[in-house]
């Protein structure tokens, strides 16, 4: 009995304290950037990344094709002019839809450097899909130079590396959900999240404010995309909405190509282990079935 209550009092104790820290992150969430740097020390992101409904979220999760080429388009016609994905090679895109004469056609509008040639020295040339996508800047001290000293990140990985961790209780159901969209939800979050400083609140020189930032309260990128900024051909809408949601899908793509085959595999494997566990059961059923009609006849 004793231990009875105590497991109830403990469970009570856990269940106070979350509610305390649900609480807690929403007074954070709800209260002014102006308010926390007068009575506390702010806890960044000031507001938590906004959920979207991903069509690759869940155990049956599949990338949509139409929507990579529409973000694969925004990250060449805007991103790409700061941002590299130095890890991912143009023969990728094939997973996006394309043929291999359009990756082919696709790599032939950037130029890489190569070499050393025959006289020791490096030299560009036009780029094929064995080529990876190339930086806009030289090095990372030529990217910081240009952008008010803090250097873009490569936006490989950006996907997997970038997301804020869910506090209780949505950590517990993100276990069963499978919720793996941090990062994307947190992109989506930021190239969405531009606002004016609340009143009180510095933006330093070169910065603009954002809630949604992970590091702190602005960021010295600038408002990256707006409305109708890139054209597309399957008429789609051009707005910021759409142009942020397809990106951070791209993104996604590129982080982890093989989402679709990692999530058919696990598929089969848990159909697998309960076959299995049937199995397993039905066995131990059969066999101790016998022993107990020998034993009844002894």
């Amino acid at each position: 009995m004793n231990k009875l209550v105590s497991s109830l009092l403990s469970l009570a104790f856990v269940a106070g304290l979350g509610g305390t820290a649900a609480i807690a992150q929403e007074d954070h969430a709800a209260a002014p950037a102006g308010e926390h740097a007068e009575t506390e020390t702010p806890h960044y992101p000031l507001k938590h990344p906004k959920s979207v409904d991903w069509s690759f979220a869940g155990p049956f999760g599949h990338y949509d094709k139409a929507q990579l080429q529409r973000g694969l388009k925004v990250y060449t016609e805007v991103c790409s002019a700061c941002h590299s994905m130095r890890l991912v090679p143009f023969r990728t895109l094939e997973g996006l839809g394309y043929s291999e004469a359009q990756v082919k056609a696709f790599a032939a509008n950037y130029k890489v450097q190569d070499g050393p040639n025959d006289e020791g020295e490096m030299f560009e040339r036009t780029a094929v899909p064995s080529d990876y996508f190339p930086s806009p800047y030289p090095n990372a001290q030529a990217a910081a130079a240009a952008n008010n000293g803090a250097a873009p990140p490569d936006m490989s990985l950006l996907a997997k590396a970038r997301g804020v961790t869910r506090g209780f209780p949505q950590f517990v159901f993100d276990m069963f959900t499978q919720y793996q969209e941090g990062g994307p939800d947190y992109i989506y979050s930021l190239l969405t999240g531009y606002e004016n400083p609340p009143a009180g609140f510095q933006v330093p020189p070169g910065g603009h404010y954002n809630p949604y930032f992970a590091a702190a309260a602005s960021l010295a990128m600038p408002q990256p995309i707006n409305n109708d900024q890139v054209t597309y051909d399957d008429g789609s809408p051009q707005t910021l909405d759409q142009y942020a949601k397809d990106v951070s899908a791209f993104l996604m793509w590129t982080a982890e190509p093989h989402l679709e085959e990692r999530k058919r595999t696990g598929f089969m494997v848990m159909v697998f282990l309960l076959i299995f566990t049937g199995l397993i059961y039905l066995t131990k059923k059969s066999v101790y079935a016998s022993k107990e009609h020998d034993s009844a006849a002894h």
